[in-house]
């Protein structure tokens, strides 16, 4: 009977366990006073200090500069010959040409100030069987220009430039003898000018660009005083004199552009408003140039100049060239 006693006892208090461990996720033991002793980690451990060595560095001093300038040279040949037999029916006259062009422009940006010029130096003879030889491009160009930027696409500039010819120049006719004879008609510096100006800038980007000079000088030189025997307009100075200047409005206006792979458009337009003379008196030229490059160093180009200068002649001028050539750029 006590056996039985103790048997219910023992499961009623397994019961009681089983259901309050149910009810209770844990049971807080006391462990005050008691000596636990944990067992030591089988994983080795090793303590100590750490030591640090300092490493030397030999400071390295980058010798670069900010450049900021940007230039560009391009040196171009064009050349052309023409051959043909006694008996060729189809006529035609043995030729030899040769054109030369240097294109130099060097770039300065810093802040808001900017430079830029750019010299043009273009020289080309032909020569037919028979005839004299004939210039077929002479011109001296060099414009200089310095600016302040006012806002985002205006500037405040101030610009010198020069245009004068390297040779001679002739006027041909042909005698009652069937010879052709020559008149010198221009030179180095007959005429030549010399063109001051200063005011605003519009430039929205990069290969656009229009001045406003609202302040503009010019000084047309004729050096050689006997050219007006042959050119009665002696380019607008006066006979016997070596200088005239004029003072006026001018506008400038160029556009270079890669409109195309490998196909450039260059143009250049300006207007004088000469101050003191009626507005037929009004000078425009405009130099375009259409260039197209075949491979690394040939190319096709084709340059037109349109000019309109009652000083020179009453009537419009225009020149146009068609050349094949090689042209070198440096820096590629």
């Amino acid at each position: 009977m006590k056996i039985f006693y103790a048997s219910f006892l023992l499961i009623l208090v397994v019961s009681l366990n089983s259901a309050s461990a149910q009810e209770v996720d844990s049971i807080p033991i006391d462990t005050k006073g008691l000596d636990i002793k944990l067992k030591r980690s089988p994983l080795p451990s090793r303590t100590g200090n750490l030591n640090f060595k300092p490493v030397q560095f030999t400071p390295v001093v980058v010798g670069a500069k900010v450049n900021y300038w940007k230039t560009r040279t391009a040196v171009g040949i064009n050349f052309n010959q023409a051959v043909f037999s006694n008996n060729w029916t189809g006529g035609g006259v043995n030729s030899i040409g040769i054109m030369g062009t240097i294109n130099y422009k060097a770039e300065y940006s810093k802040e808001n100030y900017s430079y830029v010029s750019e010299l043009i130096l273009e020289y080309g003879k032909v020569k037919n069987k028979g005839q004299l030889e004939k210039k077929t491009r002479d011109r001296i160009f060099w414009d200089n220009k310095a600016a302040i930027q006012l806002s985002k696409n205006w500037y405040f500039f101030g610009s010198l430039t020069f245009e004068s010819q390297f040779d001679r120049g002739f006027k041909y006719a042909t005698n009652s003898a069937g010879k052709e004879e020559e008149t010198l008609i221009s030179r180095f510096m007959a005429p030549g000018t010399l063109t001051e100006s200063m005011g605003f800038e519009y430039k929205p980007n990069k290969y656009f660009s229009t001045r406003i000079g609202t302040g503009t000088a010019r000084q047309t030189f004729v050096l050689d005083t006997n050219i007006y025997k042959n050119n009665n307009s002696n380019y607008g100075v006066e006979r016997g004199k070596t200088f005239k200047n004029d003072l006026a409005f001018q506008v400038v206006s160029n556009f270079e552009k890669e409109v195309f792979t490998n196909f450039f458009v260059k143009s250049r337009y300006s207007m004088f408003i000469p101050y003191d003379k009626s507005l037929k008196y009004i000078d425009h030229r405009l130099d375009l140039e259409l260039r197209s490059k075949l491979n690394r160093l040939m190319e096709v180009k084709v340059t037109c100049v349109g000019l309109y200068d009652r000083d020179n002649d009453k009537h419009i001028q225009a020149s146009q060239i068609l050349g094949l050539g090689v042209m070198f750029v440096f820096p590629r």
